[in-house]
């Protein structure tokens, strides 16, 4: 009910707008913010305003104290903070290592991160050939469908792979595999050996190498890969990438867990 309420008084984009706009305006000020308060400040009716809180209050992103007047951030916000900090050190310890895997193989590299039930590019380092793969950052892709995505959800707990494997799984090109049983065999075999290989699998003519982050604490986070041209991926080069890959996952999640914010530490 109450987010057909904030829909309605304005376009979806209008209210969406007005919804970050409450949120931005507990990133820099008093712990705790009341309806006149952000009303005045941001020029919107206190009805709307309110209903926004309430909105936010019941999926935890806001909270209210017995005894307070008014809202502060509630966990899911401090999650969604703590995921957005992962992320951003997750990118600079493993940009270093990313680049000299880049130069070692000749290759474009990546880092993808895990997004709810899919995962997105964070960072590319780009190859050098004249002929090279490169990636859309930003853009999500399934997990069920090349080296990346196969890296991470061989990582998974068992329950929300099982999840992925029981939704749709589109063919994303003939290569694509969609049947269930067979993936779970290359899931388990993923998860054992550390490494995910994929020719073809997401897209056509693009061979990839990959290996998932996961975190001293069981926690995946996404996964780094090799990719490039199919027709360079030759059983030779795929067997030196795949122990490239393995350290190179080891050093980032080092890099990570001991690096100057301590995000990880200990």
């Amino acid at each position: 009910m109450a987010e057909s309420s904030i829909t309605s008084s304005g376009t979806g984009t209008e209210a969406a707008a007005r919804v970050a706009d409450v949120l931005l305006l507990f990133t820099g000020g008093p712990e705790y913010l009341g309806v006149s308060t952000i009303s005045r400040q941001l020029g919107i009716s206190k009805a709307v305003v309110y209903r926004i809180l309430q909105s936010l209050v019941s999926r935890d992103v806001l909270a209210t104290d017995p005894g307070v007047t008014g809202y502060r951030l509630g966990p899911a916000a401090v999650a969604l903070g703590a995921s957005a900090l992962r992320r951003f050190d997750a990118r600079s310890a493993a940009a270093p290592v990313l680049r000299r895997l880049r130069d070692e193989t000749g290759e474009t590299t990546t880092l993808s991160g895990l997004v709810d039930d899919e995962r997105v590019y964070l960072e590319q380092f780009e190859s050098r050939a004249e002929i090279k793969m490169t990636v859309d950052i930003g853009t999500r892709f399934p997990l069920h469908a090349g080296s990346s995505g196969k890296a991470i959800l061989a990582q998974l707990p068992a329950w929300r792979r099982d999840a992925v494997l029981s939704g749709e799984l589109s063919s994303l090109t003939d290569r694509t595999v969609t049947d269930r049983a067979l993936l779970a065999e290359q899931l388990e075999a993923i998860a054992a050996d550390g490494v995910a290989v994929s020719l073809g699998e997401r897209q056509s003519g693009a061979g990839s190498v990959a290996a998932a982050l996961v975190t001293p604490d069981g926690e995946v986070q996404g996964a780094i890969s090799v990719c490039g041209p199919e027709y360079r991926f030759t059983p030779e080069k795929i067997e030196r990438y795949r122990h490239l890959v393995r350290d190179a996952t080891t050093e980032i999640i080092r890099n990570w867990t001991n690096g100057p914010s301590g995000a990880h530490a200990g």
